[in-house]
């Protein structure tokens, strides 16, 4: 399985989810990641559109179990 799950080929330049290019049956390599800088210029735009600041934008982020009641679950798998 790929690292990640975007790939581009090397030899016809094709995107893809596979390893195997579909058109040219060549490797496909993972894409390089978005280059992110700390000094992000469009921080505060994306704040704003996506709302971070209001309680209903906090409602939508996923609840995380707590370091001691995953340890609890991995101790109980085995």
């Amino acid at each position: 399985m790929a690292r990640q799950l975007l790939q581009h080929c090397k030899k016809c330049g094709a995107w893809t989810l596979q390893r195997d290019c579909p058109h040219c049956d060549g490797i496909a390599n993972a894409a390089a990641p978005i280059k992110w800088s700390p000094e992000d210029q469009r921080a505060n735009i994306r704040r704003k559109m996506y709302d971070v600041e209001s309680p209903e934008w906090l409602t939508t982020l996923p609840n995380l179990k707590t370091i001691t009641e995953s340890r609890k679950a991995i101790f109980e798998e085995e």
